[in-house]
C-alpha cells in the first residue's frame, strides 16, 4: 500500500492543546501508511522541534493581519504543488482551506472541531455559523473532540451523523505515568517540603483559563484553615496578561511566598507529577489536554463544570467538577483533598485507570487513521 500525505493545515504551529494534538499524531501515525506535512497561515516556533520524524515539512505561508485575499492563491499552489492525498484542517480559522482544496484536486478533506475560547458557539455571531454551513459540502469527514461540538456540528451546521467521528485527545502514557523518584525536584529548592500538599495548574494565563478564581480559592483556604499555610503551596504555570492580576491577588493576602509562577514550561510532565492535585479553573473549555494529562499522571482533578470537562472526569471518581468564576466552591473542593491524601491517591488511582481504558494515544491515532481512509474512499 502506498503511503499517504496528510497536509495538516493550522493557523500557527505554536505551543497549544490542539497543536499537541498534530504533534503527537504526525509522531505515532505508521510511517509505512502515512507522511505528513504541516502548513502554518502564518508561521511556526519552536515548538515545531517536538515532531520526531525528519521527513515532515513545514510551510509558513505569512497571513497578513486583517483579510488576505493572496493568502488563497498562496495556499492553493502550495497544495498544487505537494499533491497531498488528505487535507486535514482545524477549527473555523484554517476550515476555508477545505474549499482551497477542493478547487486544488485534493480528494481527502477532513476537518477538527476542537473547542472554543469562548462561552461556546451559541455565542458566536450568525455569520459565524453561516460560514460552518457554507463549507459543509467541502468536508469529506468531521472530527468532532467532544459530544458537545459534535451536537452543534449535528443540531446547528446539519452535518449527518455519520460523517463525524468522535476523537478525544490521547495521552502520551510513556511521558505522563505515576510519580517518578524525586518528583519534587523540578520545583525550586526549599518551595515545596516533603509533606506539602502542591496545587497546580498549567495554562495560558487568559481570561478564558481564569487562573485569578484559583488565586481567590487558595487564598480562601488559607483562609479558613490558617494552620495549613506551612503546608499549602500553589503553582501556575504559564504566561499572559492574568499574571499580574493573579499576583496581586496573591499579595493581597499575604501568600505571594506561597505561590510559584515559572512562566511557559516544557517540562510539563514532570511538572504534572510535582502537583497533588491538578486544578482547571477555565470559564470555557473543549478537550483539556492537562486534564488528561493530570489524570495520567494520577493525580485528581478539581475542573470547573464547562465544555467536555465532564465528559473526561468522574465526579466524585477522579476528580470535582465545581461551578466556573466559584472561588468558594474551588476551595472546599481543595479542601477535602488537603485533608485527605487517601483521598488524593484513590481518585488518582481511579483517573490514571480510566486514561489507561479511554483515552490512550494508541486508539487516538487508530481512530484518526481510520478517518483519513473513510475520507479517501469517500
Amino acid at each position: 500500500m502506498a503511503t499517504r500525505l496528510v497536509a495538516h493545515v493550522v493557523h500557527r504551529l505554536t505551543v497549544g492543546g490542539l497543536e499537541n494534538g498534530v504533534v503527537n499524531l504526525i509522531n505515532h501515525l505508521p510511517a509505512d501508511r502515512f507522511r505528513h506535512v504541516v502548513i502554518c497561515m502564518t508561521d511556526h516556533t519552536g515548538f515545531a522541534a517536538r515532531i520526531r520524524r525528519a521527513d515532515v515539512g513545514i510551510i509558513d505561508l505569512h497571513k497578513r493581519p486583517g483579510h488576505d485575499a493572496g493568502l488563497y492563491l498562496r495556499l492553493y499552489r502550495t497544495l498544487r504543488r505537494l499533491r497531498p492525498d488528505v487535507v486535514h484542517t482545524r477549527n473555523l480559522g484554517t476550515q476555508e482551506a477545505l474549499a482551497i482544496a477542493w478547487l486544488a484536486g485534493v480528494r481527502g478533506r477532513v476537518h477538527g472541531e476542537h473547542g472554543w475560547n469562548g462561552p461556546g458557539p451559541e455565542a458566536d455571531p450568525p455569520r459565524r455559523h453561516r460560514l460552518r454551513r457554507w463549507l459543509r459540502p467541502f468536508v469529506s469527514e468531521y472530527v468532532a473532540l467532544g459530544a458537545e461540538i459534535e451536537r452543534y456540528l449535528q443540531t446547528r451546521i446539519g452535518v449527518p451523523a455519520q460523517r463525524i467521528a468522535r476523537i478525544y485527545n490521547g495521552v502520551d502514557l510513556t511521558r505522563f505515568g505515576p510519580e517518578p523518584q524525586d518528583r519534587r525536584a523540578v520545583l525550586p529548592a526549599g518551595f515545596a517540603a516533603d509533606d506539602a500538599i502542591v496545587i497546580g495548574t498549567v495554562g495560558r494565563m487568559q481570561n478564558v483559563k481564569d487562573q485569578p478564581t484559583l488565586a481567590r480559592a487558595f487564598v480562601a483556604l488559607l483562609a479558613a484553615q490558617p494552620a495549613w499555610r506551612a503546608r499549602l503551596r500553589l503553582v501556575l504555570v504559564g504566561d499572559g496578561e492574568l499574571r499580574s492580576e493573579v499576583e496581586a491577588i496573591l499579595a493581597a493576602a499575604g501568600a505571594r511566598e506561597l505561590a510559584w509562577l515559572p512562566g511557559s514550561r516544557d517540562d510539563v510532565p514532570a511538572l504534572l507529577a510535582a502537583f497533588d492535585v491538578f486544578v482547571l479553573p477555565s470559564q470555557a473549555e473543549g478537550v483539556s489536554n492537562t486534564i488528561l494529562e493530570a489524570m495520567a499522571c494520577a493525580r485528581p482533578v478539581v475542573a470547573t463544570a464547562v465544555g467536555a470537562n465532564a465528559e473526561l472526569l468522574v465526579d466524585g471518581e477522579t476528580g470535582r467538577l465545581v461551578p466556573a468564576r466559584d472561588p468558594a466552591a474551588m476551595a472546599d473542593a481543595l479542601a477535602a483533598y488537603a485533608a485527605s491524601p487517601a483521598l488524593r491517591a484513590a481518585h488518582g488511582a481511579a483517573g490514571r485507570a480510566r486514561i489507561e481504558a479511554q483515552f490512550s494515544l494508541k486508539a487516538m491515532v487508530a481512530r484518526y487513521a481510520g478517518v483519513y481512509e473513510r475520507a479517501l474512499a469517500g
